[in-house]
């Protein structure tokens, strides 16, 4: 079976290698046709979106029509439809073959066995047209509490689909296939077939993988991590993470990252590499292209590093490519005031690079930030510094997980020559506020060489992806969780206030409109067959040109 998977990934390579030389050989790299060309692999809508970042290269700009830059979702004014969510939402929505998904918690209580009191993980189907609810997958809280399983979050992350199954992360850190028809079909599609019930209301599972009992992770607070694919690899972030004390990682050999069969659910191969490192949690998701002639699978770490492993494995074990310490060697971590962080944003892929931003769970508060241009042809240990200790000079001392270099116990850094830092981001003037990269957990989107990111503080940047200099920044006035979408030559962007801010796409911040969604956004706006999907706190609006819904009582 593993050679099967290789060959596959192989003929893969190759497809993809000239699809990636045919966007590039004009000089102008386009990453909507890269995302077109990645969705058209899949069973979906040419025009669908569906999974986080529409694509394995996770750059949010997909191709649309024109795209409204004023509605109301009081009014209806240019919504097509809106539908309740639970209490609090944080998963991005995602669109496929006449199908919204998007994670969210029981507060509405759409299941009729789970009233709205009962709390839950809840991925929730509707239909694409008219915003009818379908099914949910329902995820019982487990019993261990907020260490594992924080109460009222719901689903935070997004599925991947392709044809009539979808794949996605449960609360309880299952990683689950299920039918996109649920029950409606009328059929119980295996081989798990242990489904408490058949109702018309709830979902359908193909197989599972339970990765708390089966590969002993322990996740802290919850798992969030958007899957994604290559044929028929499945890409995963485990979320194992630290206890309740948060000083130490119970299971620091359990995977960190892992690859899988999707068709089958088997485990490949797992990497437990950021082990006792692990800072806090581990809340990013995967991001794969063939860069420099290598298929590459890119993993952000909760340890600060990122890593990019070959997606076939080796004789069953993960095959380390290169890793990148997103941190000053000096930083250091702690609760509060820390100035070391791990990586939440997903990796994203543009014109063979590969950029990311740290952070931290807001709930820890703001902070300074890096964001970083990585070259992903280097290989090995590719920071831009490697710490010695000046007892042994000729070795590299082993990373530590608080403070990677501590020069009261005689530790000293050295530039890296294999470094694959080709710029580094920590605003225009770090001095001022409104001008500082602060913490993220946010993911870039780019475009026509524009890079936009928005930090926990409320910053929205535009930077040159050539050479990572600020062409502005804008104060949201308000924290923002979320992340980019760049569509119809525009920017769309939400805080925790509610608002959606609308810029134009250039060098210079030109705001079109700040529209209020009614109650805080955690979510990442997205376009689909013309139409734009953003959840905020309890309800998900399809906002379209022209179209008029009942007023929200």
């Amino acid at each position: 079976m593993r050679l099967v998977a290789k060959r596959f990934l192989l003929a893969q390579i190759l497809a993809v290698s000239t699809t990636f030389a045919s966007h590039v050989a004009a000089g102008d790299y386009d990453p909507t046709a890269v995302a077109l060309e990645g969705i058209s692999k899949l069973k979906v809508g040419q025009q669908d979106w569906p999974q986080w970042g529409g694509s394995a290269e996770r750059n949010n700009v997909p191709k649309t029509g024109p795209l409204p830059a004023e509605f109301d979702v009081k009014s209806g004014t240019n919504i097509r439809w809106s539908s309740p969510l639970g209490s609090e939402t944080y998963g991005n929505p995602v669109v496929a073959n006449g199908k919204v998904y998007v994670g969210t918690n029981n507060g509405n209580g759409y299941v009729k066995r789970y009233p709205s009191s009962v709390d839950l993980g809840a991925l929730v189907c509707f239909n694409e047209a008219d915003g009818k609810f379908l099914w949910q997958h329902c995820s019982e809280k487990l019993p261990t509490g907020r260490v594992h399983d924080w109460p009222n979050q719901g689903i935070c992350c997004a599925p991947l689909v392709d044809g009539d199954k979808l794949w996605y992360v449960t609360s309880r850190g299952e990683v689950v296939c299920l039918d996109t028809e649920g029950f409606l079909d009328g059929e119980n599609d295996g081989p798990f077939n242990k489904e408490p019930n058949e109702n018309k209301d709830e979902a359908d599972v193909i197989w599972k993988l339970d990765m708390m009992s089966q590969l002993n992770v322990s996740q802290h607070n919850m798992c969030s991590c958007s899957v994604t694919c290559a044929g028929d690899l499945l890409f995963v972030n485990t979320a194992n993470g630290v206890d309740d004390s948060h000083l130490t990682v119970p299971e620091e050999k359990a995977a960190s990252f892992l690859c899988m069969n999707r068709q089958t659910g088997e485990v490949l191969w797992t990497d437990n590499t950021p082990g006792a490192n692990i800072l806090h949690g581990q809340w990013s998701s995967p991001a794969y292209a063939v860069l420099g002639g290598q298929a590459q699978v890119v993993f952000g770490g909760g340890d600060g590093w990122l890593y990019s492993f070959d997606p076939a494995g080796d004789a069953g074990k993960a095959k380390l490519l290169w890793k990148f310490d997103c941190n000053p060697k000096d930083s250091v971590y702690r609760l509060n005031g820390a100035t070391r962080n791990h990586v939440i944003a997903t990796p994203v892929i543009y014109d063979g690079m590969v950029y990311v931003a740290v952070g931290e769970d807001p709930e820890h508060g703001e902070g300074g930030g890096h964001l970083w241009c990585i070259d992903p042809t280097k290989r090995g240990d590719v920071s831009p510094t490697i710490v010695y200790n000046s007892s042994d000079m000729t070795k590299p001392i082993a990373p530590k997980r608080k403070q990677a270099m501590v020069v009261a116990e005689g530790d000293v850094e050295r530039d890296n020559p294999n470094s694959a830092a080709k710029w580094h981001y920590v605003g225009s003037d770090p001095n001022e506020f409104e001008t500082t990269m602060h913490r993220t957990c946010g993911t870039v989107a780019i475009k026509d060489d524009l890079l936009i990111v928005a930090d926990f503080s409320g910053m929205v940047h535009c930077v040159d992806v050539k050479t990572g200099e600020a062409h502005w920044t804008h104060d949201m006035l308000a924290a923002s969780w979320a992340s980019p979408l760049i569509a119809d030559n525009k920017v769309f962007i939400g805080d925790e206030d509610g608002d959606i801010l609308i810029f134009e796409l250039s060098k210079t911040a030109t705001v079109l409109a700040e529209i209020n969604l009614g109650s805080a956004l955690y979510t990442t706006p997205v376009a689909a067959n013309d139409t734009i999907y953003i959840a905020n706190r309890n309800r998900i609006f399809a906002i379209q040109e022209g179209k008029k819904s009942d007023p929200i009582k």
